[in-house]
């Protein structure tokens, strides 16, 4: 596994109203949602990063108001045209 080492400022923390113990799961959650959202990886490799199973994960994109999956359009009317 990699570590990381982030050099943040202060007030971050209390900005954020997290508690040190609990920012590193805090980061990795935040950086899970937004590559998702991105495309960038999958919800099952989201949930690897964030350290939950796929079900929190889906939970905590829910709790964030985020989209749990991802629909393109062009995708949809392709597969409605099949039938």
């Amino acid at each position: 596994m990699t570590t990381l080492t982030l050099e943040l400022p202060e007030n971050v923390l209390a900005a954020l109203r997290c508690a040190p113990a609990d920012f590193p799961d805090e980061i990795r959650l935040a950086a899970a949602v937004t590559w998702y959202e991105e495309g960038k990886v999958s919800q099952e490799v989201a949930s690897q990063i964030a350290g939950l199973c796929r079900t929190d994960f889906l939970l905590a994109l829910a709790r964030r108001g985020k989209e749990s999956f991802h629909v393109d359009p062009a995708d949809l009317d392709r597969e409605l045209a099949r039938g």
